[in-house]
């Protein structure tokens, strides 16, 4: 069953209407509902559906050809025997003169690994047959330096022949609260988290259950599906799984300046550096910098897959305790350090709230960037943050804070971000302050005298 996508399955459905000859990059994270999506979409679709393997590339061929020889036609469109990929291009192509033809490479990353110059062979045979063709190639994979090397990058053999690309990403919290009926709010901004909005650990929750006995189903019992798939995805990804999975326990303990990560891990700057960039590409990690300030010693790096974060947070100090199946040892520190994690998720939901308020044209300004800041505070002669910043130009800008507490956010919490604003210089300061449990009566006056907008989680 398809969750969601009608926005990605919509523009796969006009460019297959277009009846011309169409190209279209299909890329994503592990898990993220691609395959899903283009099996809905081929249906009722005269379409060769092919999913490479990581096996070698004559094994690949042989399934290539029989999906295209599983494809109806005509007797008289029966061609000579395909022995070749170059001759499987040629017999699609040649079959694309007359009809609308859809073929689906899926997993591409394992054909592009198996067959060195498939993307070359491919382009060849769009260079010389594009204009009168009628078929459209989806193009689908997950490793993203493997796509773009061989698909989206400047340098790639797609680029000036793809026609579309199309990046699914993991559901934001309003888009994944839609697939899980049957939990509270809360236990969906939990799970949220947990999941960090992917379909595929989203499918994994039963409303049935309560959302402890989900979390320690899916991430506590040594059998389970995500209990190893952090690890599981660097070893398909990267060749040194042992150094990246170092620097995402020492980000997830704290550590989150480059110097201080290598330092912990035991590398050296620059290659702790490189590390860190490819665990980037991957979409794991992030690099921060203040808003409003360039890349410098601020620069800091943050583990930005939510499921990544949950995973690293709780499972590796207790890996031992999990296998000899004593989970239910654990849950009690771990119940009691996840309001202590939700912090940054609640803060993930805030950002997400706002900038889909600012698509649907509903703040005061439009507002080009979202972010967070910490610096100095030279009055307090301290340092501080704030985990919402943004700006639509030098007269407006946001300045935001979250309160994720069983308890309504008293006026104090108003108060620190009505003095941190004050570091900055914008003509329009617009405040949100956002809490889980509401608001005291008089955080609700001191936001009506200063004019500040209050947001509850619901």
């Amino acid at each position: 069953m398809l969750m969601g996508r009608q926005t990605e399955l919509k523009k796969l459905e006009s460019a297959y209407n277009s009846g011309k000859f169409e190209c279209v990059i299909l890329y994503g994270r592990w898990r993220v509902g691609k395959t899903a999506l283009l099996r809905e979409f081929i249906k009722t679709k005269k379409a060769i559906y092919f999913a490479a393997q990581e096996t070698s590339g004559e094994e690949n061929l042989k399934d290539f050809i029989y999906r295209i020889e599983a494809l109806p036609r005509e007797p008289e469109a029966q061609a000579q025997p395909i022995d070749s990929f170059d001759g499987a291009f040629e017999h699609i192509f040649r079959l694309a003169l007359d009809e609308r033809i859809l073929l689906i490479i899926d997993d591409y990353q394992f054909l592009a690994g198996a067959h060195k110059g498939i993307s070359d062979l491919i382009c060849g045979h769009i260079d010389r047959r594009d204009v009168s063709s009628k078929l459209m190639i989806v193009i689908c994979g997950s490793s993203r330096p493997a796509m773009e090397k061989e698909a989206l990058g400047y340098s790639s053999p797609f680029h000036g022949r793809r026609t579309a690309q199309l990046e699914l990403r993991p559901f934001t919290f309003f888009e994944a609260r839609r697939h899980y009926s049957g939990f509270s709010s809360f236990d969906i901004a939990v799970l949220f988290g947990v999941t960090g909005g992917v379909p595929k650990y989203i499918g994994l929750m039963d409303p049935a259950l309560p959302v402890e006995e989900n979390i320690r189903r899916v991430m506590f019992d040594p059998s389970s599906f995500l209990f190893e798939e952090p690890l599981n995805i660097l070893r398909s990804e990267v060749r040194d799984p042992a150094y990246y999975n170092a620097i995402l326990r020492a980000i997830a303990a704290g550590f989150r300046k480059n110097s201080e990560i290598a330092s912990t891990v035991g590398l050296e700057t620059s290659a702790c550096t490189m590390y860190l960039k490819n665990l980037i590409t991957l979409g794991v990690v992030g690099k921060h910098t203040p808003m409003t300030e360039k890349a410098g010693k601020k620069t800091i790096y943050d583990i930005e897959d939510s499921m990544f974060r949950f995973w690293y947070r709780f499972v590796p100090k207790n890996m031992s305790l999990i296998k000899g199946g004593m989970a239910s040892r654990i849950w009690r520190d771990v119940a009691r350090d996840i309001p202590s994690f939700m912090g940054k998720v609640f803060e993930d939901i805030c950002r997400q709230w706002l900038e889909q308020q600012n698509q649907a044209r509903r703040l005061p300004a439009s507002f080009v960037e979202f972010g967070r800041w910490w610096g100095y505070d030279p009055v307090w002669k301290s340092d501080t943050s704030l985990p919402i910043v943004a700006y639509a130009d030098e007269s407006h800008a946001i300045f935001g804070d979250c309160v994720w507490s069983d308890e309504p956010a008293q006026s104090n919490a108003l108060v620190s971000l009505v003095e941190r604003s004050r570091l900055f210089r914008y003509p329009n300061k617009h405040l949100y302050l956002f809490s889980r449990s509401g608001f005291s009566e008089e955080c609700a006056e001191a936001a009506q005298r200063v004019g500040a907008n209050l947001v509850m989680f619901e």
